[in-house]
């Protein structure tokens, strides 16, 4: 899937994955694509809130040999 930015949050724990979430949806312009990648369990159920709670479109995630890839749009 295509994105306009990848974030690496790769070894963070919560809630850093959805801090650094947070501030790069912030340089991103409503429709783009932000990829984050995490390693923490958490990040998948905590994503999808944030997300949501926003208004923003989880487009899809994936796991990959640990580590938890999200694409989120922004709303």
């Amino acid at each position: 899937m295509n994105s306009d930015k990848v974030l690496d949050a790769k070894g963070l724990a919560c809630p850093m994955p959805i801090v650094r979430t947070k501030k790069s949806m912030e340089e991103l312009k409503s429709g783009q694509v932000l990829e984050v990648h995490a390693t923490d369990k958490g990040a998948k159920k905590d994503l999808t809130a944030w997300a949501t709670s926003l208004g923003h479109e989880l487009l899809s995630d994936a796991e990959e040999k640990g580590v938890y890839k999200f694409w989120i749009k922004k709303a």
